[in-house]
């Protein structure tokens, strides 16, 4: 399952990427995140955080703990040209055995308006698929976007 979001704000690239580069913080503006606690870095150095994804349907809710690696962290840009951030978090289990793949991908980029970020989120498990879930994602997603932007002190038009 995939599942990609975009948000445009009038905001530069810096003004936004700490709220996507640190997962500690997406509890603030991401309602799927229920928690996220930052638990240093893993064997090669890279930021790990403690997961707990949740969410509603209905009267029932759904969650699930797992992992998560930032795998990539890049200012692609060429010099001159506008900030275009990279972050990939990539989940990692430190048990040892095969998990789903969870992977979220992360496009930050400067455009003549402000910023442009792109998202997208693959899960490659069973658990979560199915057009109910996938509703209740979206409407998540929606919600997240007015957070943010009301985070970075914007207001939507």
């Amino acid at each position: 399952m995939d599942i990609n979001a975009d948000l445009n704000a009038a905001c530069p690239p810096a003004g936004l990427v700490a709220w996507v580069d640190d997962l500690s913080v997406y509890p603030q503006w991401m309602g799927l995140v229920h928690r996220a606690e930052a638990l240093g870095d893993d064997s090669l150095g890279r930021p790990t955080w403690s997961i707990e994804l949740r969410a509603r349907l209905g009267p029932f809710a759904r969650s699930k703990r797992l992992t998560m690696v930032r795998t990539e962290y890049a200012n692609t840009a060429e010099a001159g040209h506008a900030e275009n951030w990279r972050v990939v978090f990539e989940r990692g289990e430190p048990d040892g055995r095969k998990h789903s793949v969870w992977r979220l991908s992360v496009q930050l980029a400067g455009v003549s308006t402000g910023s442009r970020v792109e998202m997208n989120l693959h899960y490659g498990g069973g658990m979560w698929v199915g057009g109910l879930v996938e509703r209740a994602l979206e409407d998540e997603i929606a919600a997240s976007r007015e957070r943010l932007l009301t985070l970075i002190g914007e207001t939507t038009p």
